[in-house]
């Protein structure tokens, strides 16, 4: 079952990005008096009486009609309100009812979503609640985002109004599932079609043709994949459309179904900016991960064929050319430094034939457990062969190594003081790990937890 969606609504400057944050436990939204400070939207995970959900902090559904940045702010909460599960409507509660809170309210209500209409600011006072009914969404909570008074309540609502946990799908056993991610037009639909052989896919040279996520069912080589293919991810949401919002969540809800994200890029265009945050969208998802470099047809094109040049110097040239592309891509991810790499075109069909089987090979590893001795062998030895950090006469030690977890692999060491460790000597260890277990494709969770005298973790 896709994760729940709540989507935190209402004018501006009611407290919107505090209630986000607070809910949050920590500050990720810009907290400001200025009305319209948060322009586009913010979501995270999060934990609530048990249930996991999506938290979404939205700009004002209203503001100033002139302001080109509000009209697309508007737009922007509106594509919120759509993809939301649960919808709560912010007011302040200092100020009581305007008529840009009717305003909302009258777009809340056309949405038929389950709405909790929270009043905000009313830690202090005893003021009453009365002209929050005519807003006609039902009983208003009283809540005060900055000492979280009412959140006990506001909690147990949210719960209430979210939607029944259906039971999980059945994955086909064995089945692959790869989410085919990047920015608009760098040839994700036109891979699948190229793989599959035929138009499954609608292929459309306007950016963006694709909206939402959509499931293929295949089998190669007598192995069940299933291939998602989503809308692209744009550039920041502060410079996206509704649309182009609502399709990037739903791209975020596919990595979340997804063994390995397969992230297409276009070699024709180079590595940019859009194309490093979807890397880092998909490697904070904790998938495996493929780094494909498309439209490589247009490389080789613009290199041309040096005049008289054999077959065997042709080769050669593009093994160069390739080397340079990925040194200069590897050099932008260096956080992705894990990932197999390849290069393919969705027109001449080239790689097109790798992109299964390295798939299947990198959700194998990213569901890999490893035996507890091979383990603890392992990082014996490096740290036999990379002495561990020390600081002021004291020196890191682990005692044991444990795997708790797969998809991805989660390894727990088992420490004299957690706070020795330099994170290059965790990168050490994890690449260490790579090396003996051959986990390509997939990131490696390390947890360093302080072993108590009692063999207790503190």
């Amino acid at each position: 079952m896709p994760i729940p969606i709540v989507a935190i609504v209402g004018r501006t400057n009611v407290g919107k990005s505090t209630l986000f944050n607070r809910l949050l436990g920590q500050q990720v939204a810009v907290v400001d008096d200025q009305p319209g400070i948060t322009r586009d939207r913010l979501y995270a995970e999060v934990r609530m009486g048990g249930r996991s959900m999506v938290l979404v902090d939205t700009g004002g559904l209203v503001g100033a009609e002139s302001d080109e940045l509000i009209l697309q702010v508007k737009e922007q909460a509106a594509a919120a309100l759509e993809e939301a599960d649960v919808l709560i409507m912010l007011c302040d509660g200092l100020e009581g009812v305007t008529l840009l809170d009717h305003e909302v309210a009258e777009v809340v209500r056309r949405t038929g979503k389950p709405v909790l209409l929270a009043v905000n600011k009313l830690e202090n006072t005893r003021e009453g609640l009365e002209d929050f009914y005519d807003l006609r969404l039902g009983t208003p909570q009283r809540i005060s985002a900055i000492t979280s008074y009412g959140f006990r309540g506001l909690v147990e609502e949210i719960i209430r109004l979210l939607p029944e946990e259906a039971e999980e799908e059945e994955p086909v056993a064995g089945e692959t599932r790869i989410a085919i991610v990047g920015r608009p037009n760098v040839g994700k639909s036109a891979i699948v079609n190229a793989m599959l052989g035929e138009e499954r896919v609608i292929v459309s040279e306007v950016p963006g043709t694709t909206r939402d996520a959509v499931d293929i069912a295949v089998e190669y080589e007598d192995k069940p994949f299933r291939l998602i293919d989503t809308a692209g991810l744009r550039r920041h949401f502060a410079q996206s459309s509704g649309t182009e919002y609502y399709s990037s969540l739903r791209t975020l809800r596919a990595m979340q179904r997804a063994d390995v994200g397969m992230l297409v890029l276009d070699a024709s265009e180079g590595m940019t900016k859009q194309d490093a945050r979807i890397a880092g969208e998909v490697e904070q998802a904790g998938r495996g991960i493929i780094i494909v470099v498309n439209k490589w047809d247009l490389i080789l094109e613009r290199a041309g064929e040096p005049e008289g040049a054999s077959e065997g110097q042709l080769r050669r040239a593009e093994k160069t050319l390739r080397g340079d592309f990925e040194r200069v891509i590897r050099h932008r991810l260096p956080f992705l430094e894990y990932a197999p790499m390849l290069f393919t075109s969705a027109v001449t069909g080239e790689g097109l034939e790798e992109l299964l089987p390295v798939g299947a090979d990198v959700a194998s590893q990213f569901a890999r457990r490893i035996e507890t001795g091979q383990l603890n062998r392992a990082v014996r030895e490096a740290l036999f062969q990379h002495q561990p950090p020390g600081r002021g006469g004291k020196f890191f030690k682990v005692y044991y190594a444990t795997q708790v977890g797969t998809r991805p692999p989660t390894i727990v060491l088992m420490v004299n003081d957690p706070a020795l460790c330099h994170f290059s000597y965790e990168r050490y260890l994890r690449n260490r790990l790579r090396e003996q277990f051959g986990l390509q494709g997939t990131p490696i969770r390390l947890q360093i937890k302080r072993r108590s005298r009692r063999g207790d973790v503190s």
